[in-house]
């Protein structure tokens, strides 16, 4: 037997094992349990990528602990928005982008393809060269040859996903995993000031408009829009449920991952600014890339930080651009029905990374304006969600409550202000009580 149909198998064990769960057939136990983790564990990768890594680093080296409960905030709003998008796989058997496509007018669903294509590449621009970054400082040779092996490993992962959905949702568990125990370790080995992170997580604080300004971009870059499109995809056809009861209780376990995937992927955000706020603040705020991190780790906590750091980098951007691919295929089948070779779609999201490097800009630059791009298709995904998820004649008897309803449309309006103060601020527009950039 080949590697490809031991992997079909796993696919298949896994689910007759979630029918025999959802049918009463097998004892909902602890290990049955996880039969039904996998989509929101993929989906929160989004949530660890690099362009996180810069954000949390700023963060911390510039205000210590105090923006800790802002991390803690956003994660919040985006378990609500991946637990919507989870559900409306499940109950529609349809993901988001193929929704839009059925209920918009041609003309808006390919603006929002358009936009919402431009947005993928922009992700995978901060993925991909997050990964190339921990390789090449890993290993100590060029960028753009960590480019080159960090697309070969990713195409070699995706290959991964034509065996059916289990695989890759132990490999893509496998670096969450990675990334969670390198900040572990980083937490060790950093002299963290438990009280005083305690006390950023729970009290909210702003000291200055710099720090608003900050807590802007850890918010507004928060919920990715290929996250959204993903997770609603990943769920509708992993396993169609056979009774009402079945679907009933396949929400539950998915809203239960949910709430676990995205608090641990809450928390390695929490530790990065822990770790970036007990090596850097005292005397080196004015940290904000990732390369120089890295460098000023390996004196101030030694060599073994530094890197740990490198290595749940590495793991950080190749899952993700993993992700970002998969959402990316998913985006263009679900609103135009067009399907292109995984190598294809490989090569396009990664010409942006090649340019960026080829012109010679500065990578956590180019992070840093990816996320800006990412702040203009952002409100395309979330009002998508929130309208559907609220309709009776999509939702039936799972339209969302009063309560989960104007708690979305709550959070949309927080995320696209702050969204829309982001863009202003990098393009230098002043803002009454803020600095301008």
């Amino acid at each position: 037997m080949n590697t490809g149909e031991m992997s079909q198998r796993l696919t298949d064990r896994t689910m007759l094992a979630i029918h025999d769960v959802l049918a009463g057939r097998r004892r909902s136990s602890g290990l049955s349990r996880l039969l039904f983790a996998g989509p929101a564990v993929v989906a929160s990768i989004a949530y660890m990528d690099p362009g996180n890594f810069a954000t949390n680093i700023q963060a911390g080296a510039q205000f210590g602990y105090s923006l800790l409960w802002v991390v803690l905030a956003a994660n919040v709003i985006a378990m609500l928005f991946q637990a919507l998008s989870a559900r409306l796989g499940i109950v529609t058997g349809r993901n988001l982008a193929e929704l839009c496509r059925e209920h918009f007018p041609p003309r808006v669903v390919y603006s929002m393809w358009a936009v919402s294509e431009i947005a993928a590449m922009a992700t995978d621009l901060a993925e991909f060269l997050g990964g190339a970054i921990g390789l090449s400082l890993l290993c100590h040779f060029p960028l753009i040859d960590g480019m080159i092996v960090t697309g070969v490993v990713t195409y070699a992962l995706l290959l991964a996903e034509r065996q059916g959905f289990r695989p890759i949702e132990l490999i893509i568990g496998g670096l969450v995993a990675t990334i969670t125990l390198c900040y572990v370790v980083e937490l060790f080995i950093a002299p963290v000031a438990w009280g005083a992170a305690l006390h950023g997580t729970f009290v909210p604080v702003l000291h200055s408009g710099e720090a608003l300004t900050v807590a802007v971009g850890i918010l507004g870059a928060t919920v990715m829009p290929h996250a959204i499109y993903l997770h609603s995809g990943l769920t509708q056809k992993r396993v169609v449920p056979r009774t009402e009861e079945g679907r009933r209780m396949l929400i539950r376990f998915s809203n239960r991952e949910v709430l676990i995937a995205l608090s641990v992927a809450g928390l390695v955000n929490m530790a990065m600014v822990v770790m970036s706020s007990s090596a850097f603040h005292a005397g080196h705020s004015d940290v904000s890339e990732i390369e120089t991190a890295y460098h000023i780790l390996t004196p101030l906590l030694g060599a073994g930080a530094a890197g740990v750091f490198l290595v749940s980098l590495l793991a950080s951007g190749v899952s993700s651009s993993v992700v970002g691919t998969m959402a990316g295929q998913m985006i263009m089948q679900g609103f135009v029905g067009f399907h292109i070779p995984v190598w294809l779609r490989r090569v396009v999201t990664m010409a942006p990374a090649f340019i960026v490097v080829a012109l010679g800009l500065n990578p956590t630059d180019a992070l840093v304006y990816s996320q800006v791009v990412l702040s203009f298709a952002l409100p395309v995904p979330m009002i998508a969600l929130v309208m559907f998820t609220r309709r009776r004649d999509i939702m039936g008897a799972y339209t969302s409550s009063r309560l989960v309803s104007t708690a979305a449309i709550a959070g949309t309006v927080i995320i696209l202000v702050l969204n829309i103060v982001l863009i202003l601020q990098t393009f230098g527009v002043n803002i009454p009580g803020l600095p301008g950039n």
